[in-house]
């Protein structure tokens, strides 16, 4: 399994960026996959989950403003971003868990990307 993150940047407050995540010899119907995000000093939370049905799942710190969203044609997963705030500024991974829900606890995931950085200053 391959996963391999795009789209990250730097950005003003308030304004947005899409990151991509391809994956490869993976299928989204495979299981969960997730956005997750580590700022230099903190833990690594997950912020966004999709299940293979497309239910989603959003932390707290993100909800309203990030969107989670996949192409299973294309194997690509997807969080946009809006309303972007300094605290948001982290490394963001993609992760994909071998499970039939949405979920943002990490010790599911077992795959991951190496990340795409985002700024928000």
């Amino acid at each position: 399994v391959q996963l391999v993150e795009s789209g990250g940047g730097s950005v003003q407050p308030g304004g947005s960026l899409r990151l991509s995540c391809v994956a490869s010899d993976y299928t989204f119907s495979s299981g969960c996959m997730g956005w997750l995000r580590q700022a230099p000093g903190n833990e690594r939370e997950a912020v966004a989950a999709i299940d293979p049905n497309g239910k989603t799942t959003y932390s707290d710190s993100v909800q309203g403003r990030f969107t989670v969203s996949k192409d299973n044609t294309q194997n690509i997963l997807y969080l946009q971003m809006d309303n972007l705030r300094p605290e948001d500024t982290a490394m963001y991974s993609c992760a994909a868990a071998r499970i039939g829900f949405p979920s943002l606890a990490r010790y599911l995931y077992n795959y991951w990307g190496p990340g795409t950085q985002v700024t928000v200053s």
